[in-house]
């Protein structure tokens, strides 16, 4: 039995507390307690209490060495505790937790969180990229702190992936019916970090950041967040016969007018959209008067109505995957240089009558330009051309020119 007021004589001064922390260090470690520490630099008080502990004086210099068996040997002959060192360092430190030990019990906990999720993954080639990139960069481990944390959380994660993509369900139906909340997937939530990565695997849709990307992002593996106030205007899109979608879209193109699409009608009860050339503008004005002018005989045509929204994207991403070429038309003022260079880095389109030559043809039609300046990703000389003349040319300026395209 462990002599406390013995044992604290014998190895609890202050000078003897580095030899008890290494002792402590080696335990923690799992090693046994079968070799020789060394101090450098000792001071005369540490040299002193070594000899007191062990009877004999220390080696010569300023290092000092001590075998940690003779030191066990004095501490179990001596009677202050007859188990031995490893048990005097317990009594006198607490109890000693095996850091590999606990690290490789933590790491197994972390493989048995991550387990549901990985079978799932395991089946779905186009998530593994970013599957692989959570666990390499410990975003689950930064979300949860702990695997009793993250068991929960990737089970909910898990029954997520198995749910993706949907068929244009609201947001909050979707995460009450697959993780049995209707808020589990807010914004603010860690779910929500996970799952929105995830969407963007299944989707391929490039990085980005902000709430109308989130939007999207949730838009194109068919689960909503703004179903039905987000729009898209367009004019001559072909429909189909066999959706409520596409028999709309017909029916306006007959007569030559322009269609609003929902957000809610794109996801849930998509057209069939098969078509070689997509003319996109930014003002609904060039909509409203190529309607007016060439009415059934208009080219098929979509409006951002300034930055493009959800609905926007979503539609001219199902375009674009069905094959039809996107030719894009802004103002050339700052802000529709701003809308371009948003269209351009989202989707695969290309200019249409909107690059610096353009504007050159056009500019004495333009008025003054005012704003801060930016530069035009998709033309490195439009920008310049721009600040040399300090004239901005709407869409209105040149809707003669854009009608003669989609005649």
């Amino acid at each position: 039995m462990t002599d406390r007021e013995r044992l604290e004589r014998l190895l609890g001064g202050a000078d003897l507390a580095w030899l008890v922390g290494r002792a402590r260090r080696r335990m923690e470690r799992g090693q046994p307690l079968d070799t020789t520490v060394t101090l450098s630099g000792a001071t005369s008080a540490q040299r002193v209490a070594v000899q007191r502990l062990l009877g004999r004086p220390p080696g010569p210099g300023t290092a000092l060495s001590v075998s940690l068996p003779a030191v066990d040997d004095v501490v179990r002959r001596s009677g202050a505790c007859p188990d031995g060192l490893a048990a005097a360092v317990i009594a006198l430190t607490g109890n000693v937790v095996n850091r590999d030990a606990a690290a490789d019990e933590r790491e197994r906990a972390w493989r048995a969180a991550f387990a549901p999720a990985a079978d799932v993954v395991a089946c779905r080639v186009e998530l593994a990229d970013w599957f692989a990139g959570i666990r390499r960069t410990g975003l689950v481990r930064r979300l949860a702190g702990t695997p009793e944390a993250a068991t929960p959380l990737l089970a909910d994660l898990t029954h997520v992936l198995r749910a993706l993509p949907a068929s244009g369900e609201p947001l909050g139906t979707f995460a009450a019916r697959v993780c049995g909340g209707a808020h589990t997937l807010d914004d603010d939530r860690p779910l929500a970090t996970l799952a929105l990565g995830a969407a963007r695997a299944i989707s391929g849709m490039a990085d980005g950041s902000g709430a109308q990307w989130r939007r999207q992002v949730w838009a194109s593996v068919g689960v909503l967040c703004d179903d039905v106030s987000s729009t898209v205007l367009t004019l001559g899109l072909p429909g189909d016969p066999t959706t409520a979608t596409g028999r709309a879209l017909a029916a306006l193109r007959e007569v030559g007018q322009p269609m609003v699409l929902t957000l809610r009608q794109l996801v849930s009860d998509p057209a069939a959209l098969s078509v070689r050339r997509v003319f996109v503008c930014e003002n609904p004005v060039v909509i409203a008067t190529a309607a007016d002018r060439l009415g059934a005989h208009c080219a098929p045509l979509v409006c951002t109505s300034g930055q493009p929204g959800v609905a926007v994207v979503h539609l001219l991403r199902q375009l674009a995957d069905a094959g039809a070429e996107l030719r894009y038309h802004g103002d050339f003022d700052w802000g529709g240089v701003r809308i371009g260079n948003t269209v351009f880095e989202r989707l695969p389109a290309k200019p249409w009558r909107f690059e610096a030559a353009d504007y050159r043809v056009a500019a004495d039609r333009g008025r003054s330009l005012s704003g801060p300046p930016v530069d035009a990703r998709w033309d490195a000389d439009l920008a310049a051309e721009m600040r040399a003349t300090q004239l901005a040319v709407e869409e209105e300026h040149v809707l003669d020119d854009l009608l003669s395209d989609l005649a």
